[in-house]
């Protein structure tokens, strides 16, 4: 299915949605208003244009509404951030995501409409935080304060044995929920399943299970 999006903003934030968008085949327009990063954009984008976003007018001519999600990149000028969000959705947008640079900018970006604020710099602080802490944590996702989906790489001494004989949901209160094996993926392994070595588990549970399974040592 193919979706239409507006990136507002082409800094390297803005510049890598919308490239990993168009590379999906969606139609992507590119908004800036330095006429270079404009430039620099035409060859990842469906369309790039020229555009001050704080001017309601700009967005009408634009179109902006005929856009199914809208997403507001904009680096350093908050202002700018704050009133291009308040004038999409005031023009009917009908999802507007947003790129917050602290807290309380993501706190105005919700009142003002925002429907999903992202917190890159923050996020991605958390990440590799998580990540040194852990080291066999390949990715994660926080499903909230409490309870997350990790990538741990097993231990050796867990190699060659089932999920049955390994019982992490006894040991460590997790359930695996697949498994991956170099570059294929098995999702809702049966418990007879053996693991082998330098295999991935996808876990879910509480964050402090998952941290006494992925700090366990051989």
């Amino acid at each position: 299915m193919i979706n239409s999006y507006a990136v507002i903003g082409l800094g390297r934030f803005g510049t890598s949605i919308a490239t990993k968008l168009s590379d999906a085949g969606q139609e992507v327009l590119g908004i800036d208003i330095n006429e270079e990063r404009v430039e620099d954009a035409n060859s990842v984008v469906t369309h790039a244009m020229i555009a001050d976003t704080t001017e309601i007018e700009a967005l009408k001519s634009i179109g902006i509404r005929n856009f199914d999600t809208v997403i507001v990149a904009i680096g350093n000028d908050i202002q700018a951030s704050i009133l291009s969000v308040l004038l999409l959705k005031e023009l009917g947008v009908k999802k507007v995501i947003a790129k917050a640079l602290n807290k309380l900018h993501g706190k105005v970006l919700y009142k003002v409409g925002a429907d999903w604020v992202v917190h890159p710099e923050r996020d991605m602080g958390e990440r590799v935080a998580h990540q040194l802490l852990s080291p066999n944590v390949l990715n994660f996702i926080e499903l909230s304060d409490k309870y997350s989906v990790e990538e741990i790489k097993i231990p050796d001494c867990m190699s060659n044995k089932s999920l049955r004989e390994l019982d992490l949901r006894a040991k460590y209160n997790l359930s695996v929920i697949a498994i991956r094996h170099n570059s294929t993926i098995k999702i809702s392994p049966s418990p007879d399943e053996s693991i082998a070595k330098d295999d991935v588990l996808v876990v879910i549970g509480e964050n402090a299970d998952l941290a006494r399974f992925a700090n366990m040592t051989d």
